[in-house]
């Protein structure tokens, strides 16, 4: 079964505009195994299911392209949203 690196990039940070752990709107990281060094744990639990699907070949059902999704963290106040694509090297 193929894995692929899984990208994730801050797209957009709702409401008050700032994370309590730093990320900003362009941050980038890529998942080969596991998070970055301090990445907010909440949000990776929220994206996990996704980077999981994405990273084994699968498709988010409600997305219009293949190997990308939206999703953002848990946080009420400042709602954080990651773009998740797939690595096809």
């Amino acid at each position: 079964m193929e894995k692929y690196k899984i990208k994730v990039k801050v797209t957009k940070i709702l409401e008050k505009g700032e994370c309590p752990f730093g990320l900003k709107v362009g941050d980038e990281f890529v998942f080969e195994h596991l998070p970055p060094p301090n990445f907010c744990h909440w949000a990776f639990h929220s994206l996990f299911p996704f980077i999981t699907a994405l990273r084994f070949g699968g498709n988010v059902p409600w997305e219009d392209k293949e190997g990308i999704c939206q999703v953002c963290c848990p946080d009420p106040e400042n709602p954080v949203v990651f773009e998740i694509s797939r690595v096809e090297e």
